[in-house]
């Protein structure tokens, strides 16, 4: 440190060590401490000032006590004096009312800082100078600054209103002071943690970012440093819910005239208000009421009330909706049912059935005791003379006795069904179905590659013979099948595979059809072998016509005799066949042992014009 003495009322320029510090100007005010007498030496002990103890910067609240300390060393004992921006400090010493007080090793105490807007008179840079008659020694300088911190916000946060999901700002300025203040934050008077990484506190501002129902509250801004903390005035974060469904609305399937209900269970905050609305255009008029649980019901149900129904949810901050579909069922309903009807042989007949419902009902005929079910658009039946119209009309062409009975006509779909009946009636015609003859054995077992005859002759009346396989027809469609004039199958080259079956002889005449049924089974390894029709003399002749006796409720008891030439071997049992007219026939057939034969759970019919019960029996 360099001094520049000017002269007695000069002031020291003294530079400061800190940098960032002003230089303070002291002036010279004391003389040094008493010199030795004139004509005398220094003492040797004696020595300059020097400081040891430099005085530091203070960051002291207003009305608070502080302490500057200085401490000095030399010899004599220097004087020490504190200046503050290159001005003297008046203490205790020159002022007793002073609330400054220079302590005895040098130290500046203050009893109270004095701040005001008026004057800060105590805020400053200090420094402390000692000295004795050999000199002086200046400290560093050291900054006084009074901390403050007002009490009114510059921008207090404000009240806040989201929705559930979204993210909230909370902001605030805090009051000004020194050192500017730190902003934290309060909900409900605890402390906010921003160790929740969905929070987030930077700059006074409090960002949530994705709000949760518990977010909800009162919060406080707080703006501290070393003079205190400043609380804001609280503001409110209000955390809206939008409408969400407890229970959506489903679809529904109801019967006309029923009554539809759709749920709609809704929760928000603020509560929703709930309203309905029909997508595909007017709620159905005077029908219609919500419920105070907000369910929507329909009553008395029309097929014009089909369609989407959408629950609406609104509050203040969005909006919810959700839709159930309306479907109405009408069971079906016949437009045109068939009527009675009779007619002759040959000639066609067509029954009515139109129906209607929602769904459109599905339409099939089913004659009585038949399992058999025709629907529309189906091909025809194997005789080609049935068949059912895309309307649902049943027609039937060249009418044969057996045709007569009574037709089922049915209309059914997922809401209910109909059933509407009529018979047909045959007239003009008492002939019997074809009888059968030169029939094969009933189940028949020939080797691959060999040639197979199956013999079924058709007389009294005659008729038209056709040959099923397995239900499909046969002659026309395998190529090594042939029918030959007497109504015998022939198939040559059998195959396993491809042969082996249930085949069925079918004779059909105006009177109506006869069928005999027989298993064929072709076993591997190749023949030339053939299976034909049994020589006429091999055959035995046919028995006496039957004779009914004995006839009750449920048995009527057959007599005939048996034809004195029996063929090749002797007869061991007869075939019954009976039939009525105006139906299919039906057969009863079985093993029978003795010529007198009791049938058992049938129900005889009255001799009527037109009807009977005609028998026919054949040995084996």
């Amino acid at each position: 440190m360099s001094i520049n003495y000017a002269g007695i009322n000069d002031h020291l320029l003294i530079p400061m060590t800190a940098p960032h510090k002003p230089r303070v100007l002291i002036p010279q005010t004391h003389p040094y401490p008493p010199a030795p007498p004139a004509g005398s030496h220094p003492q040797l002990e004696d020595s300059a000032p020097r400081i040891v103890e430099h005085p530091t910067d203070v960051l002291v609240s207003k009305g608070e006590p502080a302490t500057l300390s200085c401490k000095a060393e030399g010899r004599p004992a220097p004087l020490v004096e504190w200046y503050k921006d290159g001005e003297k400090v008046e203490t205790d010493r020159e002022d007793p009312r002073s609330h400054r007080t220079l302590l005895p090793g040098g130290s500046l105490f203050f009893l109270r800082i004095l701040h005001g807007r008026r004057g800060k008179p105590d805020e400053g840079v200090y420094v402390c100078v000692a000295r004795n008659y050999l000199g002086e020694a200046t400290s560093r300088n050291a900054s006084l600054e009074v901390a403050v911190l007002r009490d009114e916000f510059r921008q207090p946060p404000g009240d806040v209103v989201v929705a559930a999901g979204e993210p909230a700002v909370l902001e605030c300025v805090p009051p000004r002071g020194h050192p500017e203040p730190s902003v934290s934050w309060k909900k409900n008077g605890v402390r906010v943690s921003d160790k929740d990484e969905r929070l987030t506190i930077r700059g006074g501002k409090l960002m949530v970012a994705s709000t949760h129902k518990s977010d909800a509250g009162v919060y406080v801004c707080v703006a501290t440093n070393v003079v205190g903390e400043r609380d804001s005035e609280p503001a409110e974060l209000v955390v809206f819910e939008r409408p969400a469904f407890g229970k959506r609305p489903h679809n529904q399937v109801v019967l006309v005239e029923g009554t539809a209900q759709f749920a709609c269970e809704v929760a928000g905050d603020p509560q929703p208000a709930v309203r309905w609305r029909k997508e595909e255009g007017e709620m159905p008029l005077g029908r219609w009421e919500v419920l105070p649980d907000n369910t929507l019901r329909i009553s008395r149900l029309r097929v014009e009330d089909e369609g989407t129904y959408t629950c609406v949810a609104d509050n203040s901050v969005g909006r919810s909706e959700a839709s159930g579909t309306l479907t109405v069922h009408v069971p079906p309903q016949l437009v045109t049912g068939p009527q009675d009807q009779a007619i002759t042989p040959g000639q066609s007949v067509t029954f009515q059935c139109q129906s209607k419902g929602n769904p459109p009902p599905a339409v099939f005929w089913q004659k009585e005791g038949s399992q058999t079910l025709l629907f529309p658009g189906q091909p025809p039946v194997p005789s080609g003379r049935v068949w059912v119209s895309p309307s649902g009309a049943l027609t039937i062409v060249n009418v044969q006795p057996g045709d007569a009975g009574h037709y089922l006509c049915q209309a059914i779909s997922v809401a209910g069904s109909v059933l509407a009946r009529a018979g047909l009636e045959v007239t003009g015609g008492k002939s019997s179905p074809p009888v059968l003859s030169l029939l094969p054995a009933n189940r028949t077992v020939l080797p691959a590659g060999a040639t197979v005859r199956l013999p079924c002759g058709a007389h009294e009346p005659p008729g038209s013979v056709e040959w099923l396989k397995d239900g499909s027809a046969l002659v026309g469609v395998q190529p090594r099948a042939s029918l030959l004039e007497n109504g015998t199958l022939q198939i040559s080259g059998l195959r396993v595979s491809r042969d082996s079956g249930l085949y069925k002889c079918v004779a059909t005449s105006p009177a109506g059809e006869t069928h005999w049924g027989i298993s064929l089974e072709v076993q591997g390894g190749e023949s030339d072998l053939s299976l034909s029709s049994p020589a006429p003399d091999l055959l035995p002749g046919p028995p006496s016509t039957p004779v009914v006796t004995n006839v009750t409720k449920s048995s009527v008891t057959l007599s005939w005799k048996g034809n004195e030439d029996s063929g090749a071997t002797d007869v061991t049992s007869y075939i019954v066949e009976a039939f009525r007219y105006h139906t299919s026939l039906s057969l009863a057939a079985g093993m029978m042992w003795w010529p007198d034969t009791t049938l058992s759970r049938v129900t005889p019919v009255p001799w009527q014009p037109g009807g009977g019960w005609p028998m026919a029996d054949s040995g084996i």
